[in-house]
């Protein structure tokens, strides 16, 4: 397929994605049952955004035109994928840019996130059979020419030390924050709380902690992420939710709550699911610039950076720990 005809392939996917065909809506339920955390809600989110950002035919054509496809479909490379689980179809991009740049892919799936991305390379084979030879789901990856590989410290450690001789990107665990200069309005509060809650926080693009100036009032913080109180009524949250809260009682921890949601002063940039951690600043430049360039850090969300509300909205071109994904794959 050349390049033409895979953007064609993709918009014609982003269509079906975008419907309701009764084979997708079976594999949407089959997702949820098959991962606690992967809500109906939350799958149709994550399939809504990869339609408007990563499939929209326009955008697709602007994207490419950064990079040599051509050096890629005359010299195909075997290209190994380990995903990733923590949210629905979070691996879709890393399997864009491999089917694009006209390498082989093969793909690990993970246990988290089988059934959604394994019905689409599936749809795409029915109507491309000859996309069937291009990308493959693999038990083990074995004989690559290069990898991308996704997991947390741990296993990134490992994805060191096997594919060391190897072109590879490694990610390990990464989070996002929030800087605010106190002059936040409802609605911007409103946005931020959909960056920190949406897919229950399992995200890197997440936001996990807040840095606020002295003497900031946190009451309507607090009342912007009241929209997240049906949050509380899905079991697996709630679990973590009154364990945190424990954790905090029994340690004489200070703390804030709606009921939904903990607000918790700690040094980490990263906090457990139903916690959102805070520090205070006195210099907002200083602070903003301790944070613009942290290793740890996948997004900086605040007034000059991130805008409310857009962490969890990716586009083609916001390539995961800041590494160009189709760079890579087209100069092997």
């Amino acid at each position: 397929m050349s390049s033409k005809e895979k953007v064609t392939a993709l918009v014609r996917l982003g269509q079906y994605l975008a419907g309701n065909d009764p084979e997708l809506e079976a594999a949407k339920e089959k997702a949820s049952q098959a991962n606690g955390w992967f809500t109906p809600e939350f799958i149709n989110l994550s399939i809504q955004n990869i339609c408007r950002y990563y499939l929209d035919e326009a955008k697709l054509t602007a994207w490419l035109a950064a990079y040599p496809i051509k050096t890629g479909e005359q010299h195909p490379r075997i290209v190994g994928i380990v995903a990733a689980g923590n949210i629905p179809l979070v691996c879709f991009h890393d399997w864009l840019c491999g089917f694009l740049s006209g390498h082989q892919v093969r793909i690990k799936l993970s246990s988290k996130d089988v059934v959604l991305m394994q019905h689409i390379l599936n749809k795409m084979s029915s109507w491309y059979p000859e996309f069937a030879e291009q990308t493959l789901v693999m038990d083990m990856l074995k004989n690559c020419d290069a990898y991308i590989a996704t997991g947390s410290n741990n296993s990134a450690r490992y994805f060191h030390y096997y594919f060391a001789q190897y072109p590879n990107i490694i990610r390990r665990n990464r989070t996002s924050v929030a800087i605010l200069d106190g002059t936040e309005t409802p609605e911007e509060l409103s946005a931020l709380a959909d960056d920190a809650m949406l897919y229950f926080g399992l995200g890197c693009r997440n936001v996990t902690k807040i840095f606020v100036p002295e003497g900031y009032n946190f009451e309507a913080l607090l009342l912007a992420f009241r929209k997240y109180d049906y949050l509380a009524d899905f079991h697996k949250f709630k679990n973590n939710y009154d364990y945190n809260l424990a954790l905090l009682l029994l340690n004489s921890s200070p703390y804030m709550s709606n009921e939904s949601l903990l607000l918790h002063e700690a040094p980490s940039l990263f906090s457990p699911i139903s916690v959102l951690n805070y520090s205070y600043y006195t210099d907002f430049a200083a602070q903003a610039a301790e944070l613009k360039d942290h290793e740890d850090l996948q997004c900086l969300v605040g007034h000059g950076f991130t805008p409310f509300g857009t962490a969890q909205q990716p586009g083609l071109s916001d390539y995961a720990d800041g590494i160009d994904t189709m760079q890579f794959l087209t100069g092997l």
